[in-house]
């Protein structure tokens, strides 16, 4: 099977009506993105922070995977699929899709704050003020905030250099280093961008730019990617 990956971003989840915080300008919930997703904003006040990420939390577990979710799951049957996600909600799992790497983290976790080993399953759980890791330290959310390195990026960079096929959807691809990304698809490879607008992207005879959401705009990619490689 042709290895198929994808780059999604917060455009997929915000069609299950998890809100992105560059719709606000910036702003997240009424926060300024660094109160709420920075070391500094979390030095300032860490109740805050884990208020906001607690509420961010029951957001996701009540949104449901929409049909861009979906599609990429299905085409698990027709493509070796791995999906590396901006996105810290779990929906494309909860679709079904089984190879997933999460560059910032994932609500579904706690970890140390000082020791980024040490994660937690919350299971649906807030994280409390007082709630410590084994080595007696707060518990803060397991995403990666502005400012602190992406972990999983060298493995996502490893993939997406494999890829016979790179999909990018639901993403400005003005984060990095997740739009760095990008630089590692071969030459030769074709690329599928989803999003209404156009992300900036480098100049790649073979990109194809699908401007539509991610639910309809997927749904055009995998019928294409049927005809063309089946």
């Amino acid at each position: 099977m042709l290895n198929l990956v994808v780059l999604s971003g917060a455009g997929i989840s915000a069609e299950s009506g998890l809100k992105t915080f560059r719709d606000a300008g910036g702003l997240w919930e009424g926060h300024d993105v660094m109160q709420v997703a920075s070391p500094e904003g979390w030095a300032a006040n860490p109740q805050l922070v884990l208020e906001f990420y607690n509420q961010r939390r029951r957001a996701a577990l009540e949104a449901m995977p929409n049909l861009g979710h979906t599609v990429l799951a299905q085409l698990e049957e027709d493509f070796e699929v791995t999906v590396i996600t901006q996105n810290v909600d779990e929906l494309h799992e909860r679709a079904g899709s089984s190879k997933v790497v999460h560059l910032h983290g994932k609500l579904s976790e706690a970890r140390s704050s000082v020791d980024e080993s040490l994660i937690y399953p919350l299971e649906g759980k807030d994280i409390q003020w007082g709630d410590l890791c084994d080595k007696g330290s707060q518990l803060r959310p397991n995403i990666v905030w502005f400012g602190e390195m992406v972990p999983m990026i060298e493995v996502a960079a490893r993939i997406t250099e494999k890829a016979d096929i790179f999909i990018v959807v639901g993403t400005s691809m003005a984060v990095y280093p997740a739009a760095s990304l990008i630089d590692f698809v071969r030459h030769d490879v074709p690329v599928y961008v989803v999003d209404p607008s156009t992300p900036m992207i480098r100049h790649n005879p073979n990109i194809t730019f699908i401007r539509d959401k991610a639910t309809t705009g997927l749904k055009t990619v995998a019928k294409e990617l049927r005809e063309k490689f089946h």
